[in-house]
C-alpha cells in the first residue's frame, strides 16, 4: 500500500516510532501505577513538540494524497495509528494530543482544498519533505 516515492518519509516515521519504545516506560524502580493513573499520567519526551508537528504533517498528507490520488489511500492514517500505538502505549493524554495534531493537519487542508489543484500537489510534496526532514532530525538527535 505504501509507494516508494511517497512511502519513504513515512517509513522514516515508523522507524522513528520504533526507535523510542522505551521513552514511554516508567523509570526503573518506579512504583507501579494503578491502571487509571497510568492512562492519565502524561510522560512527555524531549521530542514531543517535534512529534506533534510530525503528526500534523501526516494528517495534512493524508488529506492531500486522498484528494489528489485516483484511488483511496489508507496507508498514511494506518501508519499514524502505528506511530500512536508504538509511541503512546498506555499514555492516553499523549495519544490524544498527537491525534488532535493529526486531525488539525487534516482539517486545515480540508477547509482550503475541495479539488486537487497544482497548489495542493505542491503543498503535499512540501509536507512530505518537511516530514522526512523532521523524522530524520528527531531520530538523529533522540534515537538510540
Amino acid at each position: 500500500m505504501i509507494h516508494n516515492s511517497l512511502g519513504r518519509p513515512l517509513l522514516i516515521c515508523i522507524a522513528l516510532a520504533a526507535a523510542f519504545p522505551a521513552a514511554a516506560q516508567p523509570a526503573a524502580g518506579a512504583p507501579p501505577a494503578q491502571a487509571s493513573d497510568a492512562e492519565n499520567t502524561e510522560r512527555p519526551t524531549p521530542y514531543d513538540e517535534q512529534l506533534s508537528r510530525l503528526a500534523e504533517i501526516l494528517g495534512s498528507i493524508d488529506y492531500l494524497r486522498n484528494l489528489c490520488s485516483p484511488k483511496k489511500e489508507d496507508g498514511w492514517r494506518g501508519d499514524m495509528q502505528q506511530l500512536l500505538d508504538t509511541e503512546t502505549k498506555g499514555e492516553q493524554k499523549r495519544k490524544e494530543k498527537l491525534t488532535a495534531a493529526f486531525n488539525r493537519g487534516y482539517r486545515s487542508f480540508a477547509s482550503v482544498y475541495t479539488n486537487c489543484t497544482p497548489q495542493a500537489l505542491v503543498a503535499e510534496e512540501r509536507y512530505r519533505n518537511e516530514g522526512a526532514t523532521l523524522a530524520t532530525e528527531i531520530t538523529a538527535r533522540f534515537g538510540n
